[in-house]
């Protein structure tokens, strides 16, 4: 009898612990669809699971109509039972004893779950397993749970699986807005969704809804008006299409992020209206054969995408309009200038207004070009900066240095600068580095983000309450400079914005890449960063790519239909008050008779005292100027101050600045002049050149191009020690040299000499 009893003990324990960890721990094996919505919830797209099922990510909740459906329909007595309910099970079975065939099963929602997590066969023996499972997860799971997760799983016809699937799949919306009618007629479809659907014995599928609805009615649960209308509601004729916003997201994270719901920052509204722009502009520039487009929008103050349009007309696969371009390598123009302004400014390299060389340059055989193919002789940094003047940020670059520049970029957020900086060389500032629109935008929202002294963290596409913390790179000062410079750059429209106050401020930036293939525009506001390319995705240039012709319209179109916002404040605090010489953008020099007290960053102050201004004396008529050892002799003379700019940037600077007055020549017999009249303007000092080759295969010339401080002087030309002719007014010479080293001299009929070397390759 002891024994007896021991292994009934053993029997019980063995069977108790058995039951304890019967039920496996997840539930559901299976995969399922990628889902992203905005930040407010609202679908954005998807991507199908990979079986082939259109299965959401399970929900938490069930809506209230569905739940009191689903009860009212499958289980009345879900929230009192344990997981069966024996009821339930003897009424079945007199049924089927009655009817001498099986009619029903008296499953409650627990065992329907536990049925659609095995996928196992409708057998007695697959019906008692799900009988005590069901009571087995009863002890798990709430009944809110399990209701959920049955609702997440729950077949709805075709390859719908799951209730937040079957409500966008057939009625375009989320379950949440589900009318009486619409969860209703979902309520019934799991019960045999291969049998009755909305494309198949629909009226037997209305019959059944119809009379859920009665029975909820005559218990309740909804009024006269709501029964009538939901009776008279049509059912969905067929599967709609879901949301297709964000496509180009909606692949990244089905790529990165498979399987999921991702709750992403964008907001639709502004996502759905910046497509509505794309598309429209498309249109535009499919004339000019330019068929893709790709647009960012930031909120300065969270870091976070509002809106992500990777490309337009997602569908079509014949123009590479499935390409990301955001996330694409592409050549950035002059889209990094204001970044190079800014560490210039930073380091007190120069001030706001510092003239910058804007001469030919050939380094090298690297030879930039403004993109009006003029020169101006010298411009102001700030100037140079707003109308993205080529040569000028080469000056800038190579004082500064590339290295240091390249730096830079990446702590400041590039991370495409793979190769090293000499790489890059000084083409770095002019496109010769490749960047994704991600990267450069987030760029540019942190400087926005420097002047709200918000710390610095990642941009993001997902919201994050608690985003890592970024090593700062930018100082409010010296970013206010930047904006303060490009916001002047003009705008793509025929009117002055500056005289409109309705109008709002904004500071933004183009950029064009060699060969017209990439067209930048970046515009920044104290609300929001908007950065737009324009091209073609597969690297084809067109002459009407141009950053402030095609992506600027585009980017102040999305600005109109953003909320306006109030232009930074100024952060005071950061300048120191200086004399700054109004000529030259230097620091006062005591030559200099006209300066203004400017606000400056505390590094401005190193910077050297303008160099530009000299003091002169001249003959009391002014036409000569007289050297001091002429002083004394008793001959008259008159002091003044000259501003006086290096002969080569004074040949081209005169042309624009008719103003500009050059130094009168000296007196005959009172000296030598300590300043040269000339430059040479091409080649440079200890250039190498190359002899270009003829039709016939025959070494080319190389033509020579001086600059000269007087217009009316006769120039001598030497190479070697050989006489080769001579210039006047406009000194260009070309003659045919030897491979090997040189010296090019050349003599003006004032005696003034200049020579340089160069090697011939």
């Amino acid at each position: 009898m002891t024994m007896v009893k021991s292994a009934i003990r053993w029997t019980i324990a063995v069977a108790l612990i058995c039951y304890l960890f019967c039920l496996p721990r997840k539930l559901f094996d299976v995969p399922y669809a990628t889902v992203v919505t905005d930040r407010h919830g609202k679908l954005l797209g998807a991507r199908i699971a990979d079986d082939g099922q259109w299965r959401f990510p399970p929900c938490d909740t069930v809506p209230r109509k569905f739940e009191r459906c689903v009860i009212a329909f499958e289980d009345r007595y879900f929230h009192y039972h344990f997981g069966v309910n024996p009821l339930a099970v003897v009424r079945v079975m007199k049924q089927n004893i009655k009817e001498k065939r099986i009619v029903g099963g008296g499953s409650t929602l627990t065992m329907q779950m536990i049925r659609l997590s095995r996928g196992g066969k409708r057998t007695v023996r697959e019906k008692i397993i799900e009988a005590i499972l069901a009571t087995r997860i009863e002890c798990r799971y709430s009944k809110s749970e399990i209701l959920a997760m049955y609702a997440s799983h729950a077949p709805f016809g075709g390859n719908v699986v799951g209730l937040d699937a079957a409500a966008w799949r057939y009625f375009g919306h989320s379950p949440k807005e589900l009318s009486w009618a619409e969860a209703a007629m979902l309520a019934v479809l799991p019960n045999a969704p291969s049998m009755i659907h909305v494309a198949k014995n629909r009226p037997a599928l209305t019959e059944k809804r119809n009379r859920l609805l009665r029975y909820l009615h005559d218990n309740g649960e909804i009024d006269d008006i709501d029964y009538d209308l939901a009776v008279s509601e049509p059912l969905p004729s067929e599967p709609m299409p879901l949301p297709q916003t964000a496509p180009h997201l909606v692949s990244y994270f089905y790529k990165h992020n498979g399987g999921k719901q991702i709750v992403s920052s964008v907001d639709k509204n502004i996502q759905e209206q910046v497509e509505a722009i794309l598309d429209r502009w498309n249109i535009s520039f499919l004339r000019n054969d330019i068929r893709n487009i790709a647009a960012l929008v930031i909120d300065v103050s969270t870091n976070e995408v509002r809106a992500y349009c990777g490309n337009v007309d997602f569908d079509s696969r014949i123009s590479s309009n499935q390409v990301d371009i955001i996330r694409a390598l592409r050549s950035t123009g002059s889209i990094l200038k204001p970044f190079l302004y800014y560490v210039a400014l930073q380091e007190g390299q120069i001030l706001p207004n510092t003239l910058l060389p804007d001469i030919p340059l050939n380094i090298n055989g690297f030879v930039p070009q403004n993109f009006n193919m003029q020169y101006e002789g010298a411009v102001p940094a700030s100037g140079a900066i707003a109308r993205s003047l080529n040569i000028p940020s080469v000056y800038l670059l190579r004082e500064y240095s590339v290295p240091k520049f390249y730096d830079f970029l990446k702590k400041a957020g590039i991370t495409t600068l793979t190769q090293s900086p000499s790489h890059y060389g000084l083409s770095l500032i002019l496109g010769g580095a490749e960047a994704t629109l991600w990267d450069v935008s987030f760029v540019y929202s942190d400087m926005a983000r420097s002047l709200q002294h918000l710390e610095r963290t990642p941009g993001r596409i997902v919201p994050d309450d608690r985003p890592e913390v970024l090593p700062d790179v930018f100082s409010p000062g010296a970013v206010w400079q930047v904006f303060d410079a490009i916001k002047e750059v003009n705008r793509p429209e025929e009117i002055d914005w500056r005289f409109i106050p309705s109008m709002q401020t904004i500071a933004w930036k183009t950029g064009t890449s060699y060969g017209f293939r990439d067209a930048w525009a970046i515009g920044v506001t104290s609300r929001y960063v908007v950065g737009v390319w324009v091209g073609n995705a597969n690297g084809e240039g067109k002459p009407e790519l141009v950053g402030g012709r095609t992506a600027g319209p585009v980017l102040f179109d999305i600005f109109n239909m953003l909320p306006t916002a109030p232009w930074f404040n100024c952060p005071e605090s950061e300048f120191v008050e200086a004399p700054v010489c109004r000529l030259s953008g230097h620091l006062k020099s005591r030559f200099c008779d006209e300066a203004d007290t400017a606000t400056i960053v505390p590094a401005g102050l190193r910077t050297g005292a303008c160099p530009y201004h000299k003091h002169v004396n001249l003959s009391i008529d002014g036409q000569y100027r007289i050297y001091e050892n002429c002083i004394g002799t008793g001959m008259r003379i008159i002091s003044q101050n000259y501003f006086v700019l290096p002969p080569a940037w004074e040949w081209y600077y005169k042309r624009h600045h008719p103003e500009y007055k050059a130094l009168p020549p000296f007196m005959k017999g009172c000296g030598e002049d300590s300043h040269s009249p000339m430059a040479f303007i091409y080649p440079q000092g200890n250039a190498h050149v190359y002899l270009p080759k003829q039709l016939d295969g025959s070494d080319g010339g190389i033509t020579f191009e001086l600059a000269h401080s007087r217009s009316d002087v006769t120039v001598f030309w030497h190479i070697d020690a050989d006489y080769l002719g001579a210039t006047r007014d406009f000194h260009k010479y070309t003659f045919h040299p030897s491979r090997g080293r040189h010296s090019v001299t050349v003599v003006d009929d004032e005696g003034n000499t200049l020579s340089i070397g160069i090697t011939v390759e």
